[in-house]
């Protein structure tokens, strides 16, 4: 079984759906020869032509609303969004039409769209380059949401979002692009969006996030005494997000702390803490806790990391979590 990086993962998936299905198409900026921003659709054009890999220009909102268009005559494209914070110029277009297109025609006209977008920070981009919107599109009914952060998990929601009859965002955390290697089939599998991942079992706190800041949570695991066990959940899937297994976990933990890159205010852990408050108040031993970005525009390189959960700071919510 070959070893993958994220990258590598996702353009496998691309590789083999396309091939599988006539109907999948790749369109965004710089997607064709140059293979996109990241590299991810390098070597697609050659393989399955340009009228399947299809350069656009600078146009989001176009970019989105021929991908629509697309979808409606039951294709099923993907579009590349090159940073998340380019998805403000498609936002109508995703929201108020592909979102809502089902619904507008009773069932009758699925969107089966799978928008990619590289998200988060930690690689030194500038502003509009580096943020994490993800709760702004789960507030959006009618659209699914996932952030994979390992190159087996990537391929199977990738797989999973492209044949899905619903519009499907598809965050990459790009901080891990090229981060590390695993075991990924060569061959056909999916994985079911709004199902988490249990990561690693514990008894005495339950530790969810997603996306790169899983791997900061593992770090700062390592960190702690060896008599505090944790239990951690990757969400992987945004919306819908797997509240049974997060209530599983608290209700057995009694004390759960949150960790995500975006913004405290109204972020998603926001929710998620409302719904553990709602579902689990009797078995809590403690208020749960949330360590995220903070409340203001990403900052540029001197800063950025500093603005990120860091080990450090996830650690210290643990231990205070702990202490209540």
């Amino acid at each position: 079984m070959p070893e993958l990086n994220l990258v590598q993962a996702i353009n496998q998936a691309l590789d083999q759906e396309m091939t599988r299905d006539s109907r999948v198409v790749c369109l965004g900026e710089d997607v064709g020869a140059n293979g996109g921003v990241f590299r991810v659709t390098e070597g697609l054009a050659a393989k399955h032509g340009g009228h399947r890999v299809q350069n656009t220009p600078l146009d989001e909102s176009g970019i989105m609303g021929v991908a629509i268009g697309l979808a409606m005559a039951d294709m099923r494209p993907i579009p590349e969004i090159q940073f998340e914070g380019f998805l403000g110029p498609a936002y109508d277009q995703l929201v108020n039409h592909g979102a809502r297109y089902r619904n507008r025609t009773r069932g009758a006209i699925p969107i089966p769209l799978t928008v990619r977008v590289p998200v988060g920070g930690g690689i030194h981009a500038p502003e509009l380059h580096s943020d994490s919107p993800e709760a702004i599109y789960a507030h959006t009914p009618g659209l699914k949401i996932v952030m994979p952060c390992t190159p087996y998990d990537a391929k199977g929601l990738l797989l999973s979002a492209i044949r899905d009859p619903d519009p499907v965002i598809f965050f990459e955390p790009k901080r891990v692009y090229r981060s590390f290697k695993e075991e990924v089939p060569e061959g056909d599998y999916t994985i079911p969006i709004g199902e988490a991942k249990l990561v690693s079992e514990g008894d005495d706190l339950t530790l969810v996030t997603w996306g790169a800041s899983v791997f900061q949570a593992l770090e700062a695991m390592d960190h702690l005494p060896d008599d505090v066990s944790i239990e951690l959940i990757d969400l992987r899937s945004i919306y819908p997000f797997d509240m049974d297994a997060v209530a599983r976990s608290v209700e057995k933990t009694g004390r759960c702390v949150i960790v995500h890159e975006a913004p405290l205010t109204c972020g998603l852990g926001a929710e998620l803490s409302a719904r553990i408050q709602e579902q689990c108040f009797l078995h809590l031993e403690a208020p749960v806790q949330r360590v995220t970005g903070f409340d203001t525009v990403m900052p540029y390189y001197k800063l950025e990391l500093s603005y990120l959960p860091d080990a450090e700071r996830i650690g210290k919510g643990v231990r205070e979590c702990l202490a209540y």
